[in-house]
């Protein structure tokens, strides 16, 4: 009996291997907690949105920004030696203008001061507010056109870090720190056309791919970059390739949405260009040792838009992963043909806001979960004996912060997860309660009274750590 289940898990891993192109485990992901989570962004010494720590660093793209800002510091606290710091800016919701990356019909014009530029990066082990204190330079940025950019930095010993510009960016919206100290890969770049633009930057939605997975597998918290660029074409990449490598050659995954403006009109007329470009950035992916990973081009809805997506475009991706040993990516072609109620009703070609966004994201994390956790069933059908222990969709999986309110002189804390460590500390520092949850996701948890004053709650998870500030009356 227990020969017949290794054969059958056996050949269920060798069918996975042969329809993905390659072993997931080959690619699997290692953690890089997310240290930055739910901490105030100080702007110029000054704690900025003191009362909703969660707007700058929750990881979500939501349109509250920071409208100029040339100096901003985040204290996430001793123990990392390596930090991964990323950050995200509005722009015209283009990862990047025309000036670096060509898009034939779309003119990207943004201006200089819409991506982060000229700056250095500094760490402090003795910073009360961002700017005082003793500073280290660790690293020094020139030019950059890119709106979403991370870095690798030294953090030993430290505490804080802080990016002082030349100039101001405008419409800073989001700033994360990843732990890297043991060498973790688990960052991504999103490459792709305006329906990455759209759906993975531009709509808000409920839970973003990096929250799904951490949803999934606690212990994770992919580092996120969003790079979509409306109107290019697989050349337009090709092209620019060498801003790709300089900005966006220091993450571990490319995740690749590319092809509709290739395909665009129905015919296969590009197919043997956009092949052969698609090898080229699979090729220097691989040079940077990045994994690349892609995405079968999204399905239109013909009767608004009046044509479809040759066969032959979705025969290329799938030769082009299978050929050269990639993880398969997620197949937007059969999901949105399947529903095309979430294409926009105005082209029939681009996601709808936000239900065709939230599914792209949601379908990325699912077509990537087994990098994460090892599932011999990923891809296949039930009728293979699949069917009950495959990774199950993540339709119904979402990722909230916790919330903290207060009410009289309790304190109540929702969205807590099984064995989350909850602190809770005066203004003096004075740690007043602490104790590990014992609720289930999504329900609340009532701490003891307190007496009146200003207090500091702390809530860290596996991978996760949130911080913010109450007042009791």
């Amino acid at each position: 009996m227990e020969k017949q289940k290794f054969a059958r898990v056996f050949l269920n891993a060798a069918l996975v291997s042969a329809l993905s192109g390659a072993s997931f485990g080959a690619f699997a992901a290692t953690s890089s907690p997310n240290v930055s989570l739910g901490k105030n962004l100080y702007v110029a010494g000054a704690v900025n949105s003191n009362w909703k720590p969660e707007v700058y660093t929750d990881g979500k793209l939501d349109f509250n920004q920071v409208s100029s800002v040339s100096d901003f510091a985040l204290n996430v606290g001793e123990g990392p030696t390596k930090l991964f710091i990323t950050w995200e800016t509005r722009g015209d919701e283009s990862w990047a203008g025309e000036k670096y990356v060509h898009a034939a019909s779309c003119q990207h014009s943004v201006d200089a001061s819409a991506s982060l530029q000229n700056f250095k990066v500094m760490t402090s082990a003795n910073s009360t507010n961002g700017v005082d204190g003793d500073w280290e330079t660790v690293a020094e940025v020139g030019e950059s056109g890119a709106m979403s950019r991370g870095l690798a930095i030294d953090f030993a010993g430290k505490s804080w870090f802080r990016i002082v510009a030349e100039s101001p960016v405008k419409n800073l919206e989001e700033v994360g720190a990843y732990d890297i100290s043991d060498g973790a890969n688990d960052t991504w770049f999103f490459m792709g056309t305006s329906i990455s633009q759209m759906g993975m930057k531009q709509f808000a939605v409920d839970s973003n791919f990096a929250q799904l997975i951490h949803a999934r597998f606690a212990d994770y918290y992919p580092a996120m970059l969003r790079g979509g660029i409306g109107c290019v074409t697989s050349q337009g990449v090709v092209d620019a390739l060498k801003y790709y490598a300089e900005y966006v050659g220091n993450v571990r995954y490319w995740a690749i949405e590319m092809g509709t403006n290739d395909a665009w009109g129905g015919s296969n007329a590009n197919v043997e260009t956009f092949t052969k470009n698609l090898q080229t950035i699979i090729d220097t992916a691989k040079a940077h040792g990045i994994t690349p990973i892609i995405a079968r081009m999204i399905a239109t809805n013909p009767e608004i838009a009046k044509w479809q997506v040759h066969q032959d475009y979705l025969d290329a991706i799938d030769k082009l992963t299978k050929d050269n040993e990639l993880p398969a990516g997620p197949d937007f072609y059969s999901y949105f043909l399947e529903h095309p109620e979430e294409l926009s009703t105005s082209d029939g070609v681009h996601p709808a806001e936000p239900k065709g966004g939230q599914s792209m994201h949601r379908l990325w994390a699912e077509a990537v979960a087994p990098l994460y956790k090892y599932d011999p069933c990923a891809g296949l059908p039930d009728v293979v004996g699949c069917g009950a222990t495959s990774l199950p969709k993540m339709h119904n999986v979402n990722f909230a912060l916790p919330k903290v309110s207060v009410n009289g002189r309790e304190i109540s804390i929702s969205g807590l997860r099984e064995n989350d460590r909850v602190t809770v500390m005066d203004a003096m520092g004075h740690v007043v309660w602490n104790g590990s949850a014992n609720v289930s996701f999504g329900t609340s948890q009532v701490l003891p009274k307190v007496r009146a004053g200003n207090y500091f709650v702390n809530i860290r998870g596996a991978n996760s750590n949130y911080s913010t500030k109450i007042l009791i009356k």
